[in-house]
């Protein structure tokens, strides 16, 4: 495992795509469950461009909805590694909505997903540091310490809730 520093943009992932009606739901946008599953394959492009080894996702940390995408839209989404920890990697993921018939772009979305670098036995494997360039890129990564802190914090209640909950059938 080289886990010499690298970019931001090594990890850099751009696809574009439209929406066609079987993406949208009944106000004729596009489903959320569409776009996140859209988020984590190209969020996995980025965390496996950054480690050269294979990756699972830990958390989709976030994933806030900002304007509607229709179906007279294409979308773009890019995505890149923005912070590491020791095996992990933050991975911010943009999409831009852009009305093809003026050309008017927006900011539709932006989700932050967490993956752990695995090797061969499908044990944690170091990866290497991050190091951004542009102002976004210097900007998520400054503020991605207290992100994996409230991410620790939270995967902690889940496991305390996870004691609580019944994991019986709901039919029985």
């Amino acid at each position: 495992m080289n886990t010499e520093a690298k970019y931001c943009r090594d990890s850099r992932v751009v696809r574009t795509s439209r929406v066609f009606p079987n993406d949208v739901n009944n106000h004729n946008t596009l489903f959320g469950g569409r776009l996140m599953s859209d988020i984590d394959q190209i969020a996995s492009i980025s965390a496996a461009r950054h480690s050269r080894g294979d990756c699972v996702t830990a958390s989709m940390d976030s994933v806030d909805f900002l304007y509607p995408i229709r179906p007279t839209d294409s979308v773009c989404f890019e995505s890149y590694v923005t912070w590491t920890g020791t095996s992990s990697m933050e991975v911010f993921v943009k999409i831009i909505a852009e009305e093809l018939s003026t050309g008017e772009c927006k900011i539709a979305a932006t989700s932050l997903i967490t993956f752990v670098a695995l090797d061969k036995n499908n044990k944690p494997v170091r990866v290497p540091d991050v190091i951004p360039e542009t102002k976004e890129e210097k900007r998520l990564h400054e503020t991605a310490p207290e992100r994996a802190k409230i991410r620790k914090m939270r995967k902690q209640q889940s496991r305390e809730w996870a004691t609580f909950l019944t994991s019986d059938y709901p039919w029985n």
